[in-house]
């Protein structure tokens, strides 16, 4: 019905820019579409850095460090079109400890339950052995799939990218092949527009205004774990995680956010308190900011170090961090 209104309108020559802009509209609110897309890739592919712009707030850790991810969070983007509920998967990696396995688990959890896949590979790194993994896994998934190309502000010469597209053209039907860069911002709205367009029509999931499905103690727990990467180098690269033990907001001006920091040795401890406590001080200031940005308030955080050993194969401390089965 709006394609015949605007083609009558053609013919007489009577439709303006406004009148078009106008129709365009009606025609995408009568064809919304909405649904689940994974995001799965290599650890450091930019996963993370992709979500948090597309929700435009920090819901999941970003660092330069592989395996940073550690929850499927779902990440919830609201167009006109229609509506995206990504979910960012864990980099896919050889699993060793019951975490990596519970980890991995949450990859294959996220392929079997999402509308489309988009396989995010780094652009600016040769292809290994790795890259053939996850490419297989999407393959064999047997949904549909969008291949996202990052990094290209890494890439010298743009023409370089040609051999990687076709290699991938060749080996598999995606829906689209899309370079981007998550960390410039290059190329990201058509991205959002190609994934919509092979979403079902559906009406939203979520409300307009929401961002994500997962709790604030989660994603508080993330910003400071995020800063502790950030500030140990490769001192303490995994055996760290944050839970949030105590979240009171019963003061909303001033919220009390009280987060342990798991290591698995005294010596780790150290590490993350550093000399004379500057290293944690550095990582709450740091981690507060963000956290403060978030919630539009001031906060009172406080953060201290528990030891426990081989956290990482039992199942009780994983139950409480949340990484569940």
């Amino acid at each position: 019905m709006m394609e015949e209104k605007k083609a009558r309108k053609r013919e007489s020559g009577k439709v303006s820019e406004n009148e078009n802009e106008q129709i365009s509209s009606e025609i995408s609110h009568s064809q919304q579409r909405s649904g689940y897309v994974a995001l799965i890739g290599r650890p450091n592919a930019g996963k993370s850095t992709l979500l948090n712009r597309l929700v435009g707030e920090k819901i999941a850790a970003v660092s330069n460090k592989p395996q940073t991810t550690r929850h499927k969070i779902q990440g919830i983007v609201t167009k006109p079109e229609g509506q995206i509920v990504f979910v960012d998967t864990p980099g896919v990696h050889k699993p060793g400890f019951l975490l990596n396995r519970r980890m991995m688990a949450a990859v294959h959890d996220a392929i079997l339950s999402v509308d489309l896949l988009v396989l995010m590979r780094d652009a600016s790194v040769s292809t290994g052995n790795g890259d053939r993994f996850v490419f297989d896994l999407v393959k064999d998934s047997g949904k549909k799939a969008v291949l996202v190309l990052n990094k290209i502000d890494k890439v010298k010469e743009k023409g370089e990218l040609l051999p990687l597209i076709e290699h991938y053209a060749n080996e598999f039907q995606f829906e689209e092949i899309l370079p981007i860069s998550a960390l410039k911002g290059e190329a990201i709205d058509n991205l959002l527009v190609q994934i919509i367009k092979h979403l079902p029509e559906s009406d939203p999931i979520f409300g307009e205004d929401e961002m994500t499905d997962q709790p604030m103690r989660m994603i508080v727990a993330e910003m400071v774990r995020e800063k502790i990467l950030q500030s140990t180098g490769e001192e303490i690269p995994y055996v760290t995680a944050v839970v949030t033990e105590m979240f009171d907001e019963s003061n909303p001006a001033m919220p009390k956010i009280f987060c342990a920091i798991y290591v698995e040795r005294a010596s780790q401890k150290k590490i993350i308190i550093g000399k004379g406590g500057a290293r944690i001080r550095d990582v709450g200031t740091k981690a507060r900011a963000d956290i403060e940005k978030l919630l539009g308030t001031q906060v009172f955080l406080k953060l201290f170090v528990k030891v426990v050993e081989n956290w990482r194969n039992q199942e009780r401390n994983l139950d409480e961090i949340g990484i569940t089965e």
